[in-house]
């Protein structure tokens, strides 16, 4: 049987990797790097959020150590990493000293991480000691990926190299297991609404700069239509950026995403034999994003037995589908016998898919919104959130701080501006905040901004999609910091 010869993986790695066309040991120069840019599109998309923190970290990282670019399917891993490569040219970094490869490919089918350095290293007739950016994309695709990057990580101190890939539970699982003080988790998220207004060009409209030089709001009836069109398609970049996605984006998120990890991913990385079953559960919790719900009902609604369906929930929360809260009580304390929780698609705009775009009048809205609020407070690495709910009331958000497990923040989402609702709730917050030594409050509402309760503690109305707009800036920045202390090797290996 013939084999694939090496010269044809090479002519391969040159075609993915066009920056290296520039003249060798020259200083590229600003046509050549357009040039690269056209030769990958990729470079030419608008940039996430997340694009400083990924270089920065990649930048100042530190000998020994790998980062680990995890995520959900679609949301902009290898666009990121395209564009990271191409500030690292801009930047000054020789484009043969940096290497890409998707392990996707079918010619690099069970090849070894080793083997393909050394086959860089050969074109590239690059001196050992000279440090390389290797970049591997869709790492999950060769078996045992994390044993072979370590090896490199240990053997090429010199080098830094990144892995990325979609199979998100495997790198997450894998990446913690073996990768113990060599890797450095790195998980992007789906995009922020206010990546969301970014990429649409209409920040600065929705969201103009003052004299100040911060973002005030322009009108609030313009940015919840804008909210209401992220909900529905806003997470990821391509739906986004092309209108013949949005146009049909239940078949893009369904056959690109949820198919893709309910169908493949999990079924080879578990040995999931029953597909259907594991299709109808996640369909039973996309619909029911934001409620609260029990073990012994999804057991019913979905015909899963119990002890299937926790393998099943930890599944398809590793792999960024889906996040569970736990229940505390008036006081703030953990129920003994927790037998609900409350589950929330990591991006709203799965159960549009699936259900169809949503509309204010529809059911399911405020839960939806609630979600969205959730995975906006998760991204500013908010403390263990919890859901509050007693004979007498419920609080949708209470953090708890991680090592006392006191509350420290409540959050109650409402998407109506009724002045008896907003005031029924705002009291709920501050009996609450109280009971439980909580010295500040919010209240989210469809349109008003004010103070409802200015005595201590003081609780504070913002429209909700304000309060998402800020959150996505907040965790920006929260997330630069992390990124420089792990730059400087002060935080735990998966901090």
């Amino acid at each position: 049987m013939l084999q694939v010869p090496d010269f044809q993986r090479k002519n391969r790695f040159r075609l993915d990797n066009p920056w290296w066309q520039i003249v060798k040991d020259s200083d590229a120069s600003a046509p050549e790097i357009e040039a690269i840019g056209i030769r990958v599109p990729e470079f030419l998309q608008p940039r996430r959020a997340y694009f400083d923190a990924l270089h920065g970290l990649i930048e100042g990282m530190q000998a020994n150590r790998a980062v680990v670019l995890m995520g959900p399917r679609r949301v902009g891993k290898t666009y990121l990493i395209k564009q990271v490569i191409g500030q690292l040219i801009a930047g000054g970094t020789s484009p043969q000293r940096v290497v890409y490869a998707s392990l996707e490919t079918p010619l690099y089918t069970g090849m070894p991480l080793e083997t393909m350095l050394s086959h860089f290293q050969d074109i590239l007739q690059a001196p050992s000691q000279e440090r390389l950016y290797v970049f591997f994309d869709e790492i999950q695709y060769l078996p045992q990926w994390e044993v072979h990057l370590k090896v490199l990580v240990d053997r090429f101190p010199q080098h830094r190299f990144v892995a990325s890939g979609s199979a998100a539970a495997a790198l997450r699982m894998k990446s913690q297991e073996s990768g113990a003080g060599r890797f450095t988790d790195f998980v992007l998220p789906p995009m922020s609404f206010a990546e969301f207004l970014q990429f649409k060009g209409l920040e600065d409209k929705l969201m103009p700069m003052n004299q100040e030089r911060t973002r005030e709001l322009a009108d609030i009836h313009d940015l919840n239509n804008e909210f209401i069109a992220y909900m529905n398609y806003g997470g990821y970049p391509e739906a986004v950026l092309l209108p013949e996605i949005q146009n049909d984006i239940g078949r893009f998120i369904r056959s690109d995403i949820i198919d893709k990890v309910l169908l493949r991913d999990l079924p080879s990385l578990y040995g999931i034999s029953n597909i259907q079953e594991l299709n109808r559960l996640f369909t039973v919790l996309a619909f029911n994003t934001g409620q609260e719900i029990s073990l012994e009902a999804l057991g019913k609604d979905s015909g899963v037995a119990k002890n299937t369906l926790i393998r099943y929930l930890d599944y398809l929360e590793a792999a960024f589908l889906i996040q569970r809260i736990t229940r505390v009580d008036d006081n703030a304390q953990r129920m003994k016998r927790n037998r609900t929780f409350k589950v929330f698609l990591t991006n709203p705009s799965m159960r549009a898919a699936l259900f169809g775009p949503l509309t204010e009048d529809d059911p399911a809205f405020g839960h939806v919104v609630e979600s969205v609020v959730f995975n906006s407070r998760r991204s500013m690495h908010e403390p263990d959130p919890a859901y509050a709910r007693w004979d007498k009331g419920e609080i949708d958000f209470v953090s708890l701080d991680e090592v006392t497990q006191k509350p420290i923040f409540a959050v109650e989402v409402k998407w109506s501006d009724r002045d008896r609702g907003l005031q029924d709730a705002a009291q709920m917050l501050q009996d609450y905040a109280i009971k439980n030594s909580i010295k500040r409050t919010i209240l989210t509402t469809k349109s008003l901004d004010a103070t409802l309760r200015s005595s201590v503690p003081v609780v504070r109305c913002y429209p909700t999609a304000l309060h998402c707009y800020y959150a996505a800036g907040f965790a920006q920045m929260i997330n630069s910091v992390l990124i420089s202390k792990r730059s400087l090797n002060i935080e735990n290996d998966h901090g």
